[in-house]
């Protein structure tokens, strides 16, 4: 039987959502069918690393910031010539641009992937929804399929001028051996950051960013502490350090130093999310968000705000409220609180029973894979014709 080789291209290698959607699809990818190879636009990075890990090519171009690194993109589309891959996969705007460009100089069908759905001018880069503006122009003739990480992202991205005919949603997928809740565990994290066993717990998981809306967090923890100051809160993502001076300005002001545990970058989420008794999203902007996919996994009742995907995720098994709107987000904690453990762990079952049927990784993997089929099927057919 004939493996199939399999590039994938992807801006850069990162802690984020698309990055380790990819690690989880090629920690599961049949390597008896396909023999995947992965080129960052960018350096390797952390999510690079674990997937070298498995066995699986890395290689990290260096391209500069921007689109003139002529030099960098000829190299780049003699790399690929050189592994000749029957199919390549790009990732995010950027990838797909020029990835996109890359596989068609070099003779190769290629799948594009979206994994964001807001383009608000406040939140993105000139650059980023140039880059976005152009792949819609170029999607009737550069990409043979176009990967959407949710329903919202197709819809937003039909609406921009992407080509609805190529578009698929395949929703990201979770490891359920992998984040599982740990009783035992829960108690180490709470007693390594100092939280009473009995203290409410809301945890948020995501970078500092703009579209992720710590202020808001912040300001929901503000309402909440008036009527139940004992609760705590646990942050953890790139940037979400002490030595963040706006954030911990927020906190400060605030009058929750004490309640406010500020972790940064992580690699042990299935612990964290243990150690939590509400996981939440406060985000303006996602497409399918792994964290809250994550923490239900781990039997977390969510509280997630009405963006991308995320009310399709938490079905009713947690709490959506608007983005921006702190009391709402203070509501809906204080409801999950109220309600008492028993009722917590009846929704945080209801939750991982979701993730299982929905959006269990093994059945996510062989969506991508029967796609790869499909579109070289498709190639093939237009060859003999």
């Amino acid at each position: 039987m004939r493996t199939t080789r399999v590039c994938h291209i992807i801006t850069g290698l990162s802690t984020g959502g698309a990055e380790m959607m990819l690690y989880k699809l090629l920690s599961k990818t049949d390597r008896t069918s396909f023999d995947p190879e992965v080129i960052s636009l960018s350096g390797v990075g952390p999510i690079g690393k674990m997937i070298e890990e498995l066995g699986v090519r890395v290689r990290g171009l260096g391209m500069q910031r921007g689109l003139g690194d002529v030099r960098s993109f000829l190299k780049f589309v003699h790399w690929l010539r050189r592994c000749n891959p029957h199919l390549v996969q790009t990732w995010m705007y950027h990838s797909d641009f020029i990835g996109g460009l890359g596989a068609r100089l070099a003779g190769i069908p290629v799948i594009w992937g979206i994994h964001h759905e807001n383009l608000d001018t406040r939140d993105n880069k000139f650059s980023t929804i140039w880059i976005a503006k152009t792949c819609a122009r170029l999607s009737r003739v550069v990409p043979t399929a176009i990967i959407c990480s949710s329903k919202t992202a197709a819809r937003v991205h039909t609406a921009m001028g992407y080509t609805e005919e190529k578009m698929l949603v395949i929703p990201n997928g979770f490891d359920l051996s992998v984040f599982r809740f740990d009783p035992l565990v829960r108690t180490v994290v709470r007693k390594e950051l100092g939280i009473p066993p009995d203290a409410p717990t809301v945890g948020m998981i995501g970078r500092f960013h703009p579209l992720k809306d710590h202020r808001t967090f912040v300001r929901a923890a503000s309402e909440l502490n008036r009527y139940a100051p004992n609760v705590h809160y646990l942050l953890c993502g790139e940037g979400v350090t002490s030595q963040n001076e706006l954030l911990t300005s927020w906190i400060r002001d605030a009058g929750l130093s004490a309640n406010f545990h500020l972790l940064g970058r992580r690699d042990d989420m299935p612990s964290l999310y243990s150690a939590m008794d509400i996981a939440s999203s406060s985000s303006r902007g996602e497409s399918f968000p792994n964290v809250v996919g994550e923490a239900m996994a781990c039997g977390m009742p969510c509280v997630v705000t009405d963006v991308g995907d995320s009310a399709f995720i938490v079905g009713d098994s947690g709490r959506v409220v608007p983005p921006g709107d702190p009391r709402a987000l203070a509501r809906a904690w204080s409801e999950l609180i109220a309600a008492g453990p028993d009722e917590r762990a009846r929704l945080g079952e209801a939750a991982r029973r979701r993730v299982m049927g929905m959006f269990e990784i093994s059945s996510v993997v062989q969506q991508y894979e029967n796609t790869y089929r499909r579109v070289l099927d498709g190639v093939q057919r237009e060859a003999r014709a």
